[in-house]
């Protein structure tokens, strides 16, 4: 018996991990995004996008979770090295919870480089391929290397995913005036 006793002992001191019930791989996020391609205003998909947001920040992992939000705060504080560190945690130790590559994406992209940050957002797409944000942001990168036809599909598909994504219908009214101005 006291085997037994030391066995259950040694089990309450671990730590087990609460299921959550939200995440990248939430069973709420389908009827989410049907929801928001239906939207019929900006208003209203904007909440939609709130909540698939909120989901897509949640990693199931208490201290992940932590470090996200020291990320985002260093971020918004535009304290890059912080962020980036909290970033790379993130991906070391959770390399396959899409919003740490997503923000790290961000974080390269606002810091002007932006083939590290399309490396990211592939792969935030692979992990998530309906990431708005990550194809969104695919469209600025093109767009500011001059890629006109790659920023059209890269926003294109977003207004597929998210028909109201911030900007993408007025790049993609741009892109296709411009793209059909040019000569043949």
């Amino acid at each position: 018996m006291k085997n037994l006793m030391d066995w259950l002992s040694a089990l309450a001191t671990l730590k087990f991990k609460v299921p959550v019930f939200g995440g990248q791989n939430s069973i709420q996020l389908d009827p989410l995004f049907h929801a928001l391609k239906l939207a019929k205003s900006g208003d209203e998909a904007e909440l939609i996008e709130g909540q698939i947001w909120d989901l897509w920040s949640i990693s199931g992992d208490e201290e992940i979770d932590c470090l996200m939000a020291v990320g985002v705060e260093a971020m918004l504080a535009k304290d890059g090295d912080t962020a980036l560190a909290a970033f790379e945690e993130i991906i070391k130790r959770a390399p396959g919870f899409a919003e740490g590559w997503n923000k790290r994406a961000t974080l390269f992209y606002l810091a002007g480089e932006h083939h590290r940050s399309k490396a990211d957002a592939k792969k935030t797409l692979e992990l998530e391929p309906r990431h708005f944000g990550a194809l969104s942001g695919l469209g600025l990168i093109h767009l500011a290397h001059g890629e006109e036809e790659m920023a059209l599909e890269a926003f294109e598909k977003a207004i597929l995913i998210h028909p109201f994504v911030a900007g993408a219908n007025i790049q993609i009214q741009d892109l296709r005036k411009k793209l059909r101005s040019r000569p043949v």
